[in-house]
């Protein structure tokens, strides 16, 4: 038997994409490989995936695997920027402004809107900031970005790392990683600044050079690039209606002092989580009761009621509580889903990776529902079609007639666009836009973006009750995305009202069914690295008992049990 050699006398083997192997010494680091290779072979690379698990350029590869280079033009890449953006922002405070504390909120305007405070609580004052100010801020962040020094991550215990957030006041921080199920966590250093992020960062400040800060009261937009195109800014989008239902959910948070996952987490730890999920479900009654009395006073009469939304907004339930709001009111709507009319699948258009494309217009049978749609308002009956996602096909539903006086509920993604109601004025429509435009945030810098919060209500759906496997969910996401950002978006702002219909429990209650679906993702596919991600994400979240969640619950749409068909 030959003695084993030692550690540095190891060789391994990395399989690249191309199918081209390369032999290095073992733990040799991800960087280390990117630059012997060259800017030829991994252009722009700023991670990798070693055998589907993710890895930053600071990992070292210890035993022979396949290698896949990320670059800044991905989604995971795109993170890491935004991660390395923050920081830079929040290095940049500490040094003109060591008493403030930088919160990173939400998406909005094609950028990241943020606050200053001048303590933990972010129930305090807001900082008053001006041109001048964020101008100085960003004068610092350039500093940072022109001496290139490098985010370090450093494996801490849990303890230790809880000591360091209480050394500097980081309290949110300290209590985030007290249920944390690792022993474990990592910590990012740049200069003197240590923090936590729920995921990778680039490898030095030089890196997220292309930013910018612009003034949006009470607070400030975190401008930078899209996920696609990593060397410009995109063109400013202003959300002014998007964002008045930010600040009023974000309102809400803070009265309930429930905008952190660890104050969350501290109910559900000490039993106490029904009643706020009861304050919750009442507040989204509230706000369909208030859009249902909108529609009632309609000056111009609102025959057509239009609703949607990205993806597993939970517009299907959203709907039928609407409905029932309406008929306080007098009427007696007829509710109508665009899903039931998809072309059968054979017809389906194909994404640019021969998907099924459900998200383009194109997958509408839009000649049927127009004709659908004059016919009902003329007074005439129709036979609706039900599609079915298991098959594919479409089958004959009920025969409906719409009752003189009353309104037609349409939901679907592509409900605001007119090519779906071309026959019907502009005058008899009312537009209500619902997404999931999640408030709750891991910290101060650690914000839960709503795409996640949808992917994972998608995931539970699709697994339990659509005959999808998680890992078919989260291939086809990009392509999903990538509808909502061409097809739905751009529409948000024509909405006479906007539902959010985020729950502040819901990551909890969602836990043990995601984890079940992301659990069966195998190492092999291509979805592996992404529900890693996923999985980490939920691992911050103590579970909730399904049994607390009322049956009229936008969640039960996704876990079942509602009172509601569907």
């Amino acid at each position: 038997m030959k003695p084993k050699g030692k550690p540095n006398d190891r060789k391994i083997r990395v399989t690249l994409d191309d199918g081209h192997r390369h032999k290095f010494p073992q733990s040799t680091t991800v960087g280390q490989i990117v630059r012997a290779l060259g800017k030829k072979v991994c252009h722009e690379a700023c991670a990798a995936l070693l055998d589907g698990r993710f890895a930053d350029l600071q990992t070292p590869v210890e035993k022979s695997c396949r290698l896949r280079f990320v670059g800044l033009a991905s989604r995971d890449g795109h993170r890491m920027y935004q991660r390395g953006l923050c920081f830079l922002l929040l290095a940049a405070v500490r040094d003109i402004y060591p008493g403030f504390k930088v919160i990173v909120h939400h998406s909005l305007c094609k950028g990241l809107y943020c606050e200053l405070t001048t303590s933990q609580c972010r129930s305090v004052e807001r900082v008053v900031l001006t041109e001048a100010d964020l101008e100085k801020i960003k004068r610092r962040m350039m500093g940072w970005v022109e001496a290139d020094v490098p985010f370090v991550r450093k494996e801490v215990g849990l303890d230790k790392a809880r000591r360091l957030f209480r050394r500097d006041e980081d309290l949110d921080e300290a209590d985030l990683i007290r249920h944390r199920p690792d022993s474990r966590v990592s910590l990012y250093q740049c200069g003197p600044y240590k923090e936590h992020f729920c995921g990778y960062l680039l490898p030095r400040t030089s890196c997220v050079r292309n930013f910018d800060l612009k003034l949006y009261p009470p607070g400030f937009i975190l401008r930078h690039p899209d996920v696609h195109d990593p060397d410009h800014l995109p063109e400013f989008v202003d959300n002014p209606k998007l964002f008045r239902v930010f600040l009023e959910y974000g309102q809400w948070c803070k009265i309930l002092g429930l905008d952190t996952v660890a104050a969350l987490n501290d109910i559900v730890a000490q039993k106490g989580i029904s009643e706020f999920v009861r304050i919750a479900e009442a507040l989204h009654e509230k706000k369909v009761a208030q859009i249902a009395d909108m529609i009632a006073q309609s000056p111009t009469g609102a025959q057509v009621v239009l609703i949607a939304g990205p993806s597993a907004s939970g517009k299907t339930t959203f709907c039928k509580r609407l409905a029932i709001q309406l008929r306080v009111n007098g009427y007696w709507p007829l509710m109508i889903s665009l899903d039931d009319y998809f072309l059968e699948r054979s017809k389906t258009p194909r994404d640019e990776s021969g998907e099924p494309d459900f998200e383009a217009i194109e997958a509408i049978d839009a000649d049927l529902f127009n004709t659908h749609l004059r016919q009902l308002l003329a007074g005439r009956a129709v036979t609706l079609p039900r599609y079915d996602f298991h098959t594919g096909g479409r089958t004959e539903g009920p025969i409906v007639r719409l009752k003189k006086g009353n309104v037609v509920i349409v939901e679907g993604i592509h409900a605001f666009n007119r090519q779906l109601t071309e026959a019907i004025p502009e005058g008899l429509k009312f537009k209500v836009y619902i997404s999931a435009l999640t408030q709750l945030n891991l910290d101060n810098l650690n914000r839960i973006s709503t795409s996640d919060t949808r992917l994972i209500r998608r995931i539970v759906r699709d697994s339990r009750w659509r005959g999808y496997a998680a890992s078919e969910t989260l291939t086809r996401w990009p392509s999903v995305r990538g509808g909502e950002e061409k097809n739905i978006f751009p529409y948000q702002e024509d909405a006479d009202a906007i539902f959010n219909s985020a729950l502040i429990y819901e990551y909890s209650a969602l836990k043990p069914y995601a984890e079940k679906a992301l659990r069966r993702v195998g190492r092999r596919t291509e979805a592996y690295s992404e529900a890693r991600r996923l999985l980490y994400l939920l691992s911050y979240f103590l579970p909730v008992e399904s049994s607390d969640i009322p049956s009229s619950s936008i969640l039960r749409e996704f876990i079942g049990q509602s009172s509601f068909d569907y």
